[in-house]
C-alpha cells in the first residue's frame, strides 16, 4: 500500500494518523468566524483544517428540501446563509498558511472544484454524497490532486466505480470510511470497515467520524485508520447544523495527543526489552536462604524460597536446586549463588 503525499504531510502505512479540524460550514457564513476556527484550531496544534466551498446556485435547485436539523428551514437557505465568497475563501486559505496548518475544502459542484483549483488546494475532499456522483468525481480527478473520497451512504459496488474514475486519472487517493447518521451511534460506527476498505482497494484508509467525542476516533488508529476527520467549532455554543456533533478545542488537542500516542504504541511483538532489565532486578524473584544452612544440608523448601531481589538465580531455577546439597554454609537471608551449590 503506497502512502499519499497531502501537501508536504505523507499520510498512510507507517505514518502518524493525520487529524483533519472539520470546519465545515459551523461558520455560517462569517468569515470572522471561519478565521477564528483557524485561530483554535492551530493553537489545538491541528495540521490540517477543511472547510466546504458552496455555490450554491451550481450546486442544487431551490427545492423545498429540509435537512437534518430541526429548525425547519430549507436546505437551499441553509447552503446560501453559509456560503462564504470567493474572496473571503481565498483570505481563510492565506490565513491557514500564515497559521502555517493546511487548507482544505470541500466542492460541491464543478464551479466549486474550479474554484478550489484555481486556489491552488493540496488536496480535495470530496463528501459522502459526492461518492456515486460519477461526473463530479470525474471532473475533480480530471485535475490530477490527491483526492480524500469519504464513503457514507455508499456499498462497496457504488465505492469501486468511483476509485476506478480516481484511478484512471492517475490520482493518489485515500479513503474515507464513514456513517452519515448525525449523531452516529457507537454500535453503528464499524470500525471493522476500514480494514475491510483497506484489504479490498489497497489504499489508505481513514475515519470521518459522526459520533460524539473522540473515542470512535481513537479506536479507529488501532484498525490502522491513517486519516481521522471530526467537525470541529471554536464552543458549542454557537449555532449551526453540524454543532451538536462537534469537537472543541480541547477536545481536539486531546485527539491529536491520543492518536499520536496510540499510533506509536501499536508496533513491536511480545519479547523483553532492553530497557526492562532495571525492572527485572528489582520486580523478578530469586533463591534465597530463609534460614541458616549449614554445609551438607539438602535443599528443600524448609531452607530456601523465592524472594526479591532478581539479581540470584532466578525464582524458575527452584525445582532444579531442590534435593541438592549446600557447599557451604550459608546465611539466612542470602542470595543462593551457583557456587553455594554442590554438583
Amino acid at each position: 500500500m503506497k502512502s499519499v503525499y497531502i501537501g508536504k504531510r505523507l499520510v498512510g502505512p507507517g505514518q502518524p494518523p493525520l487529524v483533519i479540524a472539520e470546519v465545515g460550514i459551523n461558520h455560517e457564513g462569517s468569515y470572522r468566524k471561519a478565521i477564528q476556527c483557524v485561530d483554535a484550531a492551530a493553537a489545538a496544534g491541528a495540521e490540517c483544517i477543511k472547510f466546504q466551498c458552496h455555490i450554491t446556485e451550481a450546486e442544487m435547485i431551490p427545492a423545498d428540501i429540509k435537512p437534518r436539523n430541526a429548525s425547519g428551514e430549507r436546505l437551499w437557505d441553509i447552503i446560501k446563509r453559509c456560503e462564504l465568497t470567493e474572496k473571503e475563501e481565498r483570505s481563510v486559505k492565506e490565513y491557514c498558511r500564515q497559521k502555517d496548518i493546511m487548507y482544505l475544502s470541500t466542492p460541491f459542484s464543478r464551479e466549486a472544484a474550479d474554484r478550489l483549483n484555481a486556489m491552488g488546494v493540496e488536496a480535495f475532499k470530496v463528501g459522502s454524497g459526492e461518492c456515486n456522483n460519477y461526473p463530479l468525481i470525474d471532473h475533480i480527478a480530471a485535475k490530477k490532486k490527491p483526492v480524500i473520497l469519504s464513503t457514507g451512504m455508499n456499498d462497496i459496488k457504488s465505492i469501486k466505480k468511483s476509485v476506478s474514475i480516481i484511478k484512471k486519472n492517475g490520482c493518489p487517493l485515500i479513503l474515507m470510511h464513514c456513517t452519515s447518521m448525525y449523531p452516529t451511534p457507537y454500535e453503528k460506527v464499524r470500525l471493522g470497515a476500514i480494514e475491510e476498505l483497506m484489504n479490498i482497494f489497497n489504499v489508505p484508509v481513514g475515519l470521518s467520524d459522526h459520533s460524539m467525542g473522540i473515542y470512535t476516533c481513537l479506536g479507529a488508529v488501532v484498525t490502522g485508520a491513517s486519516l481521522l476527520e471530526k467537525h470541529f467549532t471554536v464552543t458549542r455554543s454557537w449555532t449551526g447544523p453540524d454543532i451538536p456533533i462537534s469537537i472543541e478545542p480541547q477536545e481536539l488537542t486531546e485527539l491529536i495527543r491520543g492518536s499520536y500516542a496510540i499510533f506509536l504504541a501499536m508496533n513491536g511483538r511480545k519479547s523483553i526489552l532492553p530497557e526492562e532489565k532495571p525492572v527485572i532486578d528489582f520486580a523478578y524473584a530469586s533463591i534465597v536462604s530463609i534460614c541458616d544452612i549449614p554445609k551438607n544440608t539438602v535443599f528443600s523448601t524448609d531452607n530456601i524460597w523465592v524472594k526479591r531481589p532478581g539479581t540470584g538465580i532466578p525464582a524458575m531455577d527452584l525445582s532444579k536446586i531442590m534435593g541438592k546439597r549446600a557447599k557451604k554454609n550459608i546465611k539466612a537471608n542470602s542470595l543462593i549463588s551457583r557456587s553455594d551449590i554442590k554438583g
